[in-house]
């Protein structure tokens, strides 16, 4: 049986994409460190992504910022979601989403806290984690006064500060989001 994991990273952060890893893991591809992403060091994402990566079947789907403005933040990821699998680009039985919500793909289950319980979902985890942590960790080589890299776009003190100095920056920060709404008058 084909089962394709799908994860998404990026839904609450006031800047960037939210993405979507889709994975589909080899029969014999066995690793017991795989989990939520959240709980793994930056260093073991890392070294897990790059096994994922050489080793299984992978894609990453994206929503932009105008996008996510434009329809909202659930949408947006649903779309990102059926992105992601449909750019994997292979015949599946299944498709296990973390979540409640299904994107509009044929055979899905969404699985409350599944990147817990499923490693084929934990892979597509570690996968969108890692995608969205590297687009952060450029978008502070672009704009080194707002700290992305530390923060990854989250709403923390340093970013709030640096919005309220430098103000929003066009097509990366979300505008819906109430505290850039707020910035931005």
């Amino acid at each position: 049986m084909i089962i394709v994991g799908v994860d998404e990273a990026g839904r609450g952060p006031l800047v960037g994409s939210v993405v979507v890893g889709a994975v589909i893991l080899p029969n014999d591809f066995d690793l017991p460190e795989l989990t939520d992403s959240k709980k793994l060091s930056e260093k073991k994402r890392e070294i897990l992504y790059a096994l994922i990566t050489n080793q299984c079947r992978w894609a990453v789907g994206e929503s932009t910022p105008q996008e996510i403005d434009e329809i909202n933040i659930l949408q947006a990821t649903m779309l990102a979601m059926k992105r992601a699998v449909e750019k994997l680009n292979a015949k599946y039985d299944r498709v296990l989403v973390d979540g409640n919500r299904c994107p509009d793909v044929q055979n899905c289950t969404a699985i409350i806290k599944g990147d817990l319980t499923e490693p084929v979902i934990s892979a597509a985890s570690i996968i969108a984690k890692v995608t969205r942590d590297h687009q952060m960790v450029e978008l502070d080589k672009q704009y080194p006064d707002y700290g992305f890299a530390q923060h990854k776009g989250y709403g923390t003190k340093l970013h709030l500060r640096a919005l309220e100095k430098f103000g929003a920056i066009a097509n990366q920060h979300r505008t819906s989001f109430s505290p850039v709404r707020r910035m931005c008058r």
